[in-house]
């Protein structure tokens, strides 16, 4: 059902998906409590954690009344973190809307600086910050995504394309023109992900500012559930779960210019694609070519993948191998 309540204004509400969080979750929830802004209401939405998640969580209660912020958590059996955020959209009463990870967390001024841009500039509905990246030590990590262009407010494909980077906790929204997509408050759910559904379809429309300082910190450590390593048939059922969440977005933004429609089907393409690479697949990745070249998608070092281990490239080498050995005889 609409929840057609007015957002208080200048509450920023953060809803957090956690699943077997135990070991990383209290520095999230410290750094909510350590912001230098003061209004926020802290939502987080348990995945059916099998951990001490939820007894971790329950701890807090008290700190966060003490610092007078709201506090709720949602606890629902193991699905996914789409699932996980649909569990706690019902509950958003703020007028700007962050969803940062269990495992990251905030600089003090995170929300602050990002509420105020959007408070001294209503032409925006969305803002996002830079971000810094950090192992298990506190040490600087390196970052994996790329930072893109940063004069560029126009996202969409950007983030599509992996050109610029995704990272859920550098974003922050305007609930009222957030739920205008989503009236329902549900994005769909998918086995992977929940930023491109948060996302996809307000920057589709919506320009998104990027305020040049780091202020929400990734944690980078070998446990996450990103980082795993997934079979040929995982990645691609996994692949064939975004291309299906494509599908929707377009029909959630009524995607119709031809431009935009070939550019997403090059998209596709390329990441199919891609992923043949990645696993060594190259018959696939070779029947892919000729499509991605009529759709400008293919680039020249493309062409090196395939032919490194072909047919030509060994025969080429083992004539080589033969000529030489010919030559010290």
């Amino acid at each position: 059902m609409e929840n057609k309540t007015s957002p208080v204004q200048g509450r920023v509400s953060v809803i957090t998906p956690v699943y077997n969080g135990e070991k990383h979750l209290s520095r999230l929830l410290d750094s909510i409590l350590a912001q230098s802004w003061d209004d926020i209401e802290m939502i987080l939405s348990d995945d059916g954690s099998a951990d001490r998640t939820l007894e971790i969580a329950e701890s807090y209660r008290e700190k966060f009344e003490s610092r007078g912020f709201r506090y709720q958590i949602v606890a629902a059996g193991h699905r996914n973190a789409s699932a996980a955020i649909n569990g706690g959209l019902p509950l958003v009463t703020g007028e700007f809307l962050i969803w940062p990870d269990s495992d990251d967390y905030l600089e003090k001024d995170s929300v602050r600086k990002r509420a105020e841009f959007l408070q001294k500039n209503p032409q925006y509905v969305c803002v996002r910050s830079l971000s810094r990246y950090v192992d298990e030590s506190g040490r600087a990590a390196g970052r994996t995504e790329p930072t893109g262009d940063l004069e560029n407010e126009r996202l969409f494909f950007p983030i599509l394309e992996c050109k610029t980077f995704i990272c859920c906790g550098c974003y922050m929204l305007r609930t009222e023109a957030f739920f205008k997509f989503y009236p329902q408050r549900r994005i769909p759910e998918y086995e992977m992900g929940q930023n491109f559904q948060m996302l996809l379809p307000f920057l589709y429309f919506h320009p998104c500012l990027t305020l040049r300082e780091p202020l929400y910190v990734v944690l980078v450590h070998a446990d996450s559930h990103s980082r795993r390593m997934r079979s040929f048939k995982e990645a691609m059922e996994r692949c064939a779960g975004f291309e299906r969440l494509i599908e929707e977005i377009i029909s959630l933004c009524g995607i119709a210019d031809k431009r935009d429609l070939r550019r997403i089907s090059r998209w596709r393409l390329r990441q199919r694609y891609l992923l043949y690479c990645q696993y060594q697949k190259r018959l696939f990745a070779l029947s892919l070519m000729l499509p991605l070249a009529l759709r400008g998608g293919l680039h020249l070092w493309d062409a090196a993948f395939i032919l490194n281990g072909s047919w030509l490239h060994r025969l080429y080498h083992r004539l080589k191998g033969i000529k030489k050995g010919a030559a010290e005889k």
